[in-house]
């Protein structure tokens, strides 16, 4: 069967915001410690402790916003143990996470220097599960407030004379499990509380995002809807997509058939959260004034053999690639609501875009589709419908190509396709209507591998890479396209 596209290159349906395109990092495994932080001290080339190769990696694929610092951690972290000299700074156990010690060398001064590093949006998780409404005003105060207060004081004495510009503040996570286990009823309530602290000083505007469900939770959705969205700017989903269940969640390698086809199932499942999700949202606020953030999301494997469970360290693959893209596709549909999405983690965490070992770093194939997609960012969402085969496994069947596309602020056209077939490759009819220009120029970029595993290793960095694509040729106005299976295509179209 030849998959039918058509595409309208005159008829945007929404812009796709680059927040969708975020990352999320958590005093967790090796996401801080030896991912982002090595200390001034290291032989790792470093800027204030800060690992470059890392940072470099992350604005070539101009990384939008970053999320910090948890997670299940945010809710017992406190901000004041990770302020001043380092050798002064509390310790802690991170109970949450191996019950390794925490030292808090990484802390607010170093997190806002890695986003200035980064040329993005820092994004904080403030701590309603074992914190006060007091310390969050107060490090709201400590990052913010431009004047003479006791927070921009003690601000001055740790080296920062200026405050920070700080958009994106988290009042809470996921209160419903490890930040309390509360009700939604008792956290909608906790929430307007602590935001109502949580204050706009001179011209830093916080954007306010409330702790929503987890998954499929609709009442809790409806309740902090019902209750207070007028005091949030934005409400967070959570959800991720593995094979198995929690307790065997299937493996990141070396797994069979069935467990690819019920991955790229799963992670198809987030359409239809997001729009149930959205439904609730717009019966409360018809305006779409309240944004839904997708701030946790991504494969969760078991973790690789040999390593600390508490670590959530996993390999990662072309499937994983195909997730991201299918992912990506979705937030993409749903740009009405979906104004930002943190993959969890960004670094040696569940599905990573970057894995280090000592000095050593690789790039993974989610990386390469993160660096692929991110020519959809801030571009408008064209409007495309899509007539594909199934793609079948054991009497199951989901579609067997993906489309999005996109026209930047160039005028430029991309369109991201991904073929999830494990074994079959796509013929593909893209039918390009309400095109400008006479002459189209045409290129192209795949990630493709031989196995369902493929991925990348320290020793061999490069073994799943993107490369030059040119299975396609134009046909008038129509593009014939063959697609390898388990692969994931960016097409480039200028008109001249």
């Amino acid at each position: 069967m030849v998959n039918q596209i058509t595409i309208h290159a005159d008829q945007p349906t929404g812009t796709i915001n680059r927040n969708i395109y975020g990352h999320f990092s958590e005093h967790l495994g090796r996401c801080i410690y030896e991912g982002f932080w090595v200390g001034e001290d290291s032989p790792i080339p470093n800027t204030a402790g800060i690992r470059n190769d890392v940072v470099k990696a992350l604005k070539h694929i101009k990384i939008p916003v970053l999320r910090w610092p948890g997670g299940c951690f945010a809710d017992e972290y406190h901000w004041k143990d990770g302020i001043g000299p380092r050798e002064n700074r509390k310790q802690m156990v991170n109970t949450h996470w191996g019950g390794l010690v925490e030292n808090n060398h990484f802390g607010t001064h170093e997190f806002l220097l890695l986003c200035e590093m980064l040329e993005c949006e820092p994004y904080i998780s403030g701590n309603v599960g074992s914190g006060t409404v007091q310390e969050m005003s107060e490090w709201v105060e400590y990052m913010t407030f431009d004047g003479v207060s006791p927070m921009a004081e003690l601000r001055s004495e740790n080296g920062q004379d200026k405050p920070w510009k700080v958009k994106y503040f988290g009042v809470g996570n996921e209160n419903w499990g490890c930040g309390g286990n509360m009700r939604p009823e008792y956290y909608a309530d906790l929430y307007r509380q602590f935001q109502t602290y949580v204050r706009n000083y001179g011209d830093n505007k916080i954007h306010k995002i409330a702790c929503g469900p987890n998954v499929d939770d609709y009442q809790w959705m409806e309740v902090l809807m019902a209750n207070a969205h007028r005091h949030m700017d934005a409400i967070s989903l959570h959800y991720y997509t593995l094979p198995g269940d929690w307790a065997n969640k299937g493996a990141a390698t070396g797994f069979e058939e069935s467990d690819w086809f019920i991955t790229l199932k799963k992670a198809l499942w987030m359409d239809e959260l997001i729009t149930k999700h959205t439904t609730i949202m717009d019966r409360h606020d018809p305006e779409k004034r309240v944004g839904l953030i997708v701030d946790e999301w991504g494969t969760w494997f078991d973790v690789e053999p040999g390593t600390n469970p508490g670590f959530l360290y996993q390999q990662n693959t072309i499937r994983d690639a195909l997730v991201a893209g299918l992912t990506f596709h979705i937030f993409h549909e749903h740009c009405d609501r979906v104004e930002m999405a943190n993959i969890a983690q960004v670094v040696n965490v569940l599905q990573s875009v970057i894995l280090t070992e000592g000095e050593k770093m690789i790039l993974t194939p989610t990386y390469h589709v993160f660096d692929m997609y991110k020519v959809h960012q801030d571009a408008e969402l064209l409007y495309s419908h899509t007539v594909t085969a199934d793609y079948e496994l054991d009497g199951n069947k989901i579609p067997q190509v993906s489309v999005s596309a996109s026209r930047d602020k160039q005028g430029v056209i991309h369109i991201s396709l991904c073929n999830l077939s494990h074994q079959d490759g796509a013929d593909l009819n893209i039918d390009l209507r309400g095109l400008t220009g006479s002459n189209v120029k045409i290129s192209g970029t795949e990630l493709k591998a031989a196995t369902m595993d493929a991925h990348n290793t320290f020793d061999q960095p490069d073994n799943v890479a993107p490369s030059e694509f040119t299975a396609f040729k134009q046909i008038g106005t129509d593009i014939q396209v063959k697609l390898a299976p388990m692969s994931v295509t960016v097409l480039e179209l200028i008109a001249e």
